[in-house]
């Protein structure tokens, strides 16, 4: 392929995160008196934030009004960035750095499509916002994946069409967003899972510029 761009999803892919919302979500479980496991945490992973509340509260038994929820949702998000401005650049995942430069400097455009709204808090923690040339974060859409916004903003801000970028992605809406919004994906983590992807690699260390040109 022609390749141009490549588009990384942040969490899971860039670094993990997951350890963090966790805390966060575990911590408000314990103020509202019940314990929240690894085990229960396994079925917030790719959720929205109000999607993932309803889950806890669901697991406590706990009912409370829309407002409280509000209340109850920016509690957990307030921790988690607390617990995230505290990133150093130690968290990067294997071969994301050494990727990102072989990219750069064949001349291939980087950009970060998150659903996140804390994308730069994250970067900036690990020192890697001057690694990408567009940052589209939960702050710049609308749409959660699979709906292909975030990866479509991504193409049109490096000025690309889809068919020039490939798309990283750990999670299955990722994958799906990308085939949606008509790009090449790479799927980081385990084939059973991300299986629709057109390549799937263990971590970063694991790719080169030459196999993503024959995709």
């Amino acid at each position: 392929m022609d390749l141009k761009g490549c588009i990384f999803d942040l969490d899971g892919v860039i670094v993990d995160t997951a350890k963090y919302h966790f805390m966060a979500w575990r911590r408000l479980a314990k103020e509202l008196g019940f314990v929240f496991t690894l085990e229960d945490n396994e079925a917030l992973k790719g959720v929205s934030r109000m999607a993932s509340l309803e889950i806890l509260l669901s697991k406590g038994n706990i009912h409370v009004t829309e407002k409280e929820k509000e209340d109850l949702a920016a509690r957990k998000n307030g921790w988690y960035v607390e617990f995230i401005s505290g990133m150093k650049p130690d968290e990067i995942l294997p071969g994301s750095v050494k990727l990102l430069k072989t990219l750069r400097k064949e001349g291939i455009l980087t950009a970060i499509g998150s659903a996140s709204k804390n994308a730069g808090t994250i970067l900036d923690g690990i020192g890697l916002r001057d690694m990408f040339d567009v940052i589209v974060d939960g702050n710049k859409i609308s749409k959660a994946k699979p709906d292909p916004e975030v990866f479509l903003r991504g193409a049109q801000e490096m000025k690309l069409s889809p068919a020039q970028c490939i798309v990283f992605e750990d999670a299955q809406a990722g994958i799906e967003a990308a085939i949606a919004g008509g790009m090449k994906c790479v799927g980081v983590g385990i084939p059973e899972l991300l299986g629709r992807a057109d390549l799937v690699i263990p971590d970063l260390r694991k790719i080169t510029v030459k196999q993503l040109r024959n995709i």
